[in-house]
C-alpha cells in the first residue's frame, strides 16, 4: 500500500499518484474515497489535532441556513493567519502567571526568563530558513525588520541606486522600497524597477528575472524580492537570483514571510545578503522535508480536482471556469494556489465564506486558496471542491 511518506519523484507528479491510488482503491479519482485514503496514510495527520479549528458557527459571515454550523470549517487562510496551536493559551497563561508571582524578577530568573527570550527559538528558526543560528535574530515586525535590513544594505551611489522588485509586491514591501529610495534622496519613479510577467503570462520567468540582473545589474544597488509572490504563489528560485544579482555587485535579499514553513530554505547555502520573515508555528515537531513532500501533493491534489471540474471547456462557453495562476510546476510554488473565475470574483468569495469556508481575495482579481500540510488534510480539499460547486452554481442564477 501506498503512503505519503513515499518517494514522490519515484512515483510520478501528484497526478500519478492520485490516479495510482484511485486505480488501487478502484475508484474515480475525484472520489471522497481517495480523500480520505491519502489522509488515512498521512504519517503527519497527528498535527492537526495540534490546532484548534472554528466552527463553521463561529466563523462571522457564516449563514446557518446554508450549512452545518456545527462542523469545522475549511481553513484555507494559513497565508494570511495561521491556526492556532492549543499550546498558546497554556504558554501564554505561564508567562502572566509569573508575572503575577516573581514581577521583574521574570526577566532573568524561571524556565524562559524574558530578557533572553529569544536564545531558546534562533536554533530552531534557523533550521526552518537553512541557517546559522548566530545568522539569524528575533525582533520586531517584518516591515520594521525590513526597513533596518535596507538601511543597512541599500546605500546608493549616483550610478548604482536602484532597487529591484517585483511589479506586485507585498504592498507595505512596495512602500518600505519607496520609502528608503526618498530616504536617501532618489525618486522612486527611478530608482524603482519593477519587474513584470510577459504579456499573457500571470507569473515571473525566471530567466527573465536573471536577464533583467544581468542588463540592469550595474545600476541595481539592491534586488529585493519575495521567496514566495503574495497574489501569484509562486516560488521564486531564490538561489539563481542571488547568484545572478551577487554577480553584478547587487546585494540580494528576500521577504520570505509566505516561503518560511511553506518551502525548503538554504539562505545560508545560497548565500542570500539578508532575508526577514515572519512565523508563529511549532514546527519542530516535524521536518520542513516531511512538510514538503505532503504539501506537494495536497496542492497537488486541489489543483487536479479544480481542473478536472473547472478547466476552461470552449465547447461549453456558458459553462463557469477557474483559471489558476499560480505555476503548475511544484517546484515554482508553495502550498497557495491563486485562483481567478470567469464569473464576478467578489460573489463568489462572498458565497464561499457564507458556506464556512475561510479563504482571502486579493484584488484586483484572485482568491487564494492555501492548503496548510501541518493542519489542512486531503479531505478538507474534497470538502472546498464540493462547496466550490454549490457557490459557482449559485452565482449563475445570480447572474445569468
Amino acid at each position: 500500500m501506498m503512503s505519503l511518506d513515499m518517494d514522490l519523484l519515484a512515483v510520478g507528479s501528484p497526478q500519478d499518484v492520485i490516479e495510482k491510488v484511485a486505480e488501487h482503491l478502484d475508484c474515480s479519482p475525484t472520489s471522497r474515497e481517495v480523500a480520505e485514503y491519502f489522509d488515512q496514510h498521512d504519517k503527519l495527520r497527528h498535527l492537526r489535532q495540534e490546532f484548534l479549528f472554528p466552527k463553521v458557527a463561529e466563523l462571522p459571515p457564516s449563514d446557518l441556513s446554508l450549512v452545518n454550523g456545527s462542523e469545522e470549517c475549511i481553513y484555507f487562510v494559513g497565508n494570511s493567519l495561521g491556526l492556532q496551536p492549543k499550546n498558546v493559551k497554556k504558554y501564554i497563561d505561564e508567562e502572566i502567571e509569573k508575572w503575577a508571582k516573581t514581577g521583574a524578577h521574570g526577566h532573568t530568573m524561571g524556565s524562559q526568563p524574558w530578557a533572553w527570550a529569544e536564545n531558546n527559538l534562533e536554533d530552531l528558526m534557523a533550521k526552518l530558513v537553512g541557517a546559522k543560528a548566530e545568522e539569524v535574530a528575533l525582533m520586531n515586525g517584518l516591515t520594521v525588520n525590513l526597513h533596518l535590513l535596507m538601511l543597512a544594505f541599500y546605500q546608493p551611489t549616483a550610478k548604482r541606486h536602484k532597487i529591484l522588485l517585483e511589479d506586485k509586491a507585498f504592498p507595505s514591501d512596495h512602500y518600505a522600497v519607496e520609502s528608503q529610495i526618498r530616504l536617501r534622496g532618489f525618486d522612486p519613479s527611478t530608482s524603482m524597477l519593477l519587474l513584470k510577467p510577459r504579456e499573457g503570462e500571470d507569473t515571473l520567468r525566471t530567466e527573465d528575472i536573471v536577464s533583467t540582473i544581468e542588463r540592469e545589474g550595474h545600476s541595481i544597488a539592491v534586488v529585493m524580492l519575495s521567496g514566495v509572490q503574495y497574489y501569484t504563489g509562486q516560488l521564486f528560485n531564490m538561489e539563481a537570483i542571488t547568484k545572478a544579482g551577487q554577480a553584478q555587485g547587487c546585494y540580494v535579499g528576500f521577504d520570505c514571510a509566505h516561503a518560511v514553513g511553506n518551502a525548503e530554505l538554504r539562505l545560508h547555502d545560497w548565500g542570500v545578503d539578508f532575508a526577514c520573515w515572519c512565523t508563529y508555528k511549532i514546527f519542530n515537531q516535524t521536518s520542513m522535508k516531511d512538510l514538503r513532500k505532503k504539501s506537494i501533493l495536497l496542492t497537488g491534489y486541489l489543483e487536479y480536482l479544480i481542473k478536472h471540474y473547472y478547466s476552461r471547456d470552449e465547447s461549453e462557453p456558458h459553462k463557469p471556469y477557474v483559471h489558476i495562476i499560480t505555476p503548475s510546476n511544484p517546484a515554482e510554488r508553495g502550498c497557495q494556489l491563486s485562483l481567478s473565475f470567469s464569473l464576478p470574483i467578489r460573489a463568489i468569495f462572498k458565497e464561499l465564506e457564507k458556506r464556512g469556508v475561510a479563504c482571502d481575495m486579493r484584488e484586483p482579481n484572485v482568491i487564494r486558496v492555501a492548503p496548510v500540510p501541518l493542519y489542512n488534510s486531503f479531505t478538507d480539499v474534497h470538502r472546498f471542491i464540493t462547496v466550490l460547486e454549490t457557490v459557482l452554481a449559485a452565482s449563475i442564477v445570480q447572474h445569468g
